[in-house]
């Protein structure tokens, strides 16, 4: 009968497509050497500032964690046997079964999917050469990279600590994955960030370019009238929602755009989709039109592009809309896109009620 072992081996490496993950060695020396000098932040905690402490920490220091038994420090390497980044077990408790990951890539190395990919072959090692049952990961709410790398690799999103860590420019939120050993380990339900394009608009992801425009229009009167944005609508409150959109995103909750002008870049309409149940493939759109776009038929022409692309791409059955009584331009929008009104909400937004909209796939046959 084999027994898997309740220590790290410090000789086993790990082969994933494009990587091996070994310790690091003597070997390493130069290499260090020049990410030290050029201050890339990607080494593992306890790695040494300066040149004169990196012999020593390649021959002990790194090794360290492994000695306890509470971890292993790992050299991402390609395939001409650069190290491109660092992955790390640590807070191993082998009595109740569980590690926690961390990762770091090298600046000139980052956007190529290396650390998701360091991340999935490293924890399919620890599942199947350990005991251990669980992988926790954390990582700072405004790090969307880092985000997305957990959910690419499988993780689940347990929850968020509120200025759980403080750093060089204040406390940052703190958001909790963890991976369980029977976990299906493949991504979470998400909707792609996704180019959408029509006869005159382009759907792109909203970006740090849109705020000024964002702002504009959540300040206007008729959107602060006729929809629920936060009141006195600021850049601050702009700039909130667009990283907010891409966390909404990455938790399969939905998605969000800007429809611009294709010639010119200009910002039109804010769109996205909300409320995502995966089960029965149902959702909620919602828009904003820009003060200049209104009166052009732009947001009818994106809120339909959307609701194609969730059918004919995604096996989406239901969109839903909501809009006021009053605000007979979004109830316009809805006809237009080819909705159809069943009914009304009572009391919904801040004790309004809502006429309620509906778009089936056979409704744009």
């Amino acid at each position: 009968m084999c027994t898997l072992p309740n220590v790290f081996d410090a000789d086993a490496d790990i082969t994933t497509e494009r990587l091996v993950l070994r310790s690091f060695g003597p070997a390493d020396e130069a290499r260090i050497r020049s990410v030290v000098e050029t201050r890339a932040r990607f080494l593992p905690p306890g790695a040494p500032g300066h040149l004169s402490g990196v012999r020593q920490w390649l021959a002990n220091g790194v090794h360290e964690l492994q000695r306890s038994g509470q971890g292993r420090h790992l050299a991402m390497t390609d395939a001409e046997g650069r190290i491109v980044g660092a992955i790390s077990l640590f807070k191993t408790s082998w009595g109740a079964g569980t590690t926690e990951v961390g990762y770091g890539v090298h600046p000139l190395y980052r956007r190529r999917g290396f650390a998701t990919e360091a991340l999935r072959g490293l924890t399919a090692w620890v599942f199947s050469a350990t005991r251990l049952r669980r992988i926790d990961l954390t990582a700072n709410l405004d790090n969307l990279p880092s985000l997305r790398v957990a959910q690419k690799a499988g993780f689940t999103w347990e929850g968020v600590l509120r200025a759980a860590v403080l750093e060089d420019d204040g406390p940052h939120d703190l958001v909790m994955f963890g991976l369980l050993r029977d976990d299906s380990r493949l991504p979470s339900a998400t909707l792609p960030r996704a180019e959408l394009r029509t006869p005159r608009l382009l759907l792109r992801p909203l970006a740090e370019e849109d705020v000024p425009d964002l702002a504009a229009t959540g300040a206007d009167p008729l959107t602060q009238a006729d929809t629920g944005v936060p009141r006195g609508y600021t850049e601050d409150d702009a700039r909130s929602w667009v990283a907010a959109a891409e966390r909404i995103r990455l938790r399969g909750h939905g998605a969000a755009w800007a429809a611009a002008d294709p010639a010119t870049g200009r910002f039109l309409v804010s769109l996205d989709v909300r409320d995502v149940d995966w089960v029965n493939r149902t959702c909620e759109v919602g828009y904003m039109a820009a003060p200049w776009a209104r009166g052009h038929g732009y947001t009818a022409e994106a809120v339909a592009a959307v609701a194609r692309w969730l059918f004919t791409e995604h096996g989406f059955h239901r969109l839903k809309l909501r809009a006021a009584p009053s605000n007979t331009a979004s109830c316009r929008v809805a006809e237009k896109a080819g909705f159809v009104r069943e009914g009304v909400e009572r009391a919904v937004l801040g004790g309004q009620d809502l006429l309620v909209f509906s778009l089936v796939p056979a409704d744009l046959l």
